[in-house]
This record gives C-alpha cells, structure tokens and sequence, in this order.
C-alpha cells in the first residue's frame, strides 16, 4: 500500500496522480491511497481516495493557486504522514506541492524532507536516485549564504555512515561514495576556500577509519562530468548544497530520477519537478516521473 499526497491542486499534481495510477506499471506493481480532493472521484479508484477537502472550484483553478489550496496541501501531506503513523501505508509518494503557496498561507514550510524529519523525529538524508547517478544532499532548503556553516564534520560523518546504510542493499555491496567539496576547486588547498580543510576532510577521514569506502573532497564539476559517462566510478556522491547536487542528477535523467528521503522508518519518494503553473490544465504534463517515482516506493517497500 503507497501513500499518496495529492500535493497542489492547481498545479499538475492532479494530472500526473490520475495519468499514473491508470498506467499498467503501477497497477501491477502496487495498492494506492490518495489523500486529496474530493474532485479527484471517479478519476481514480474509489476504494483509494481518502477525501481529505472538497475545494470549491476557485480553490482549485490550473495555473491560480489560493491561499486555501496552500491550507489544502499541507492538509493532504499531514494526512498521509498520519497514516504512515498508523501503519495504514507501507510507504509514501508524495505529489509536488508549491512551498511559497503553504508558506504564504501562515504555515511554516521548507519542504516535505524537513517535514517528515521532525514529524519521525529522526536524522534523515534527501537523496536524488537516478539511474546513471545517485547524489544524496548535505544540506537540503537552505539560502546559499548559510550552506558553509551548516556544515559540520560530525554531520557529514553521520549522513556517509547513513549512505553506506541504506545505499549498500540498492547496490549489493557496500558502497563507493564520492564526496563533493564545497568551493570551486574543491578549495585548490585553501586558496579558494577552507571548508574542504576543516570540515569535509577530516569528516571523510573519520569515515574512511570506520571502514567506509569514502573519496574526496572532489571538484564537483569534473566528479559530475564524469557521471555522464559509462563508467562512473561512485554508486553514490555527498554533495554539500542543494543545486551543486541536483542541477547534475536532473540534467543526466529527469524523467527517471526521484527525490527519495533516506533515515525514514518507512520508503517515501518524490517526482524531482515542481507544480508547473505555466502548463497546469493543459493535459500537457508527463506522468512519467510520477510513475518512477511510485514503482520506486513500492520496491523499496518489498525490500
């Protein structure tokens, strides 16, 4: 049984939820259960939908987003983490939710990452899975002014330790991980920067004593230039900031890499796109990365 937050309703969420539930992969691989809008019956199974609002027709308009379908996502996504709590799901896919619309609504939100972080009350690791590069994220939402000193040596050890966790088994192995550096050059030995020195280092260091196959700190332009090709050395990379790690993994293969939030006691993944106002309503948008995104919940939640 996959958990499904519907997430914006006036974005392509709705689209993509309904295109892949019909699709012949999902149907075959897994049990949904939707938490959304009472609009979406007769649009997906009956016994699937868990009626969470019934939005009026101006809550819920492609391309206009309300501060009521801001209330109305977040409400889909507590739904659903709720149910986890309960054990009515195995796991969690969680449609693309607009943060600016539930943050303008009066609800703190960074992310579904941070979200199920404290609602677990667990450490946990964004991971973008693709199937030429997995990079997993040192720091997730944050402004790139605060990313050097959010980086701490102990962190970063926990966070390789929890790749070598939960990586291992995806892998058959243990894994080989890469360690991207923080400034151009991964720093040119402190010249242009001093975090790979004090912090990146001596995390990697520790890791590689406690018998982790850890490399780096690596420049990550060259580390990713090398992921286009055949045989790219690492089964994952530690990047230390939010775009450093996901401008690579989209550009390689956006259709089929999907968010997935490792140091949960149950799987949940993501699409990597977002809302899409510009063509909500248009019956433009791909299902595919939802599709992905569902068979890889369910795979993770047989294994």
């Amino acid at each position: 049984m996959v958990g499904i937050s519907l997430g914006d309703p006036s974005g392509i969420s709705p689209e993509v939820v309904v295109k892949a539930l019909r699709d012949r992969r999902v149907k075959r691989a897994l049990t949904p259960m939707v938490f959304g809008d009472a609009s979406l019956e007769g649009k997906v199974p009956a016994a699937a939908l868990q009626k969470v609002t019934a939005l009026p027709a101006q809550d819920r308009r492609p391309g206009q987003p309300t501060l009521e379908g801001g209330r109305a996502q977040w409400a889909y996504i507590r739904a659903a983490i709720s149910a986890a709590m309960r054990g009515r799901v195995d796991a969690l896919c969680t449609a693309p939710v607009s943060k600016e619309v539930i943050s303008r609504a009066g609800i703190p939100f960074m992310g579904h990452t941070e979200v199920l972080a404290d609602a677990f009350d667990v450490e946990v690791l964004m991971l973008m899975s693709g199937p030429r590069l997995k990079v997993a994220l040192a720091t997730n939402h944050l402004p790139l002014a605060q990313v050097p000193g959010a980086l701490k040596t102990q962190t970063l050890l926990r966070q390789l330790k929890l790749l070598a966790k939960t990586v291992g088994p995806l892998v058959g192995r243990a894994p080989r991980i890469g360690v991207c550096g923080l400034n151009p050059h991964a720093g040119e030995g402190g010249l242009l920067g001093t975090e790979e020195l004090t912090v990146i280092g001596p995390a990697i260091a520790r890791a590689r004593k406690a018998g982790l196959d850890v490399h780096g700190p690596l420049p990550a332009d060259g580390l990713f230039a090398r992921a286009a090709k055949a045989r790219f050395p690492y089964d994952v990379v530690l990047a230390m900031f939010h775009d450093q790690g996901l401008v690579a993994a989209k550009a390689l293969d956006f259709e089929r890499t999907v968010n997935v939030t490792l140091g949960l006691p149950l799987p949940r993944t993501s699409p990597d796109h977002g809302v899409a106002y510009d063509i909500a309503g248009r019956g433009r948008a791909d299902p595919e990365p939802m599709v992905q995104a569902l068979l890889e919940a369910a795979r993770q939640a047989r294994g």
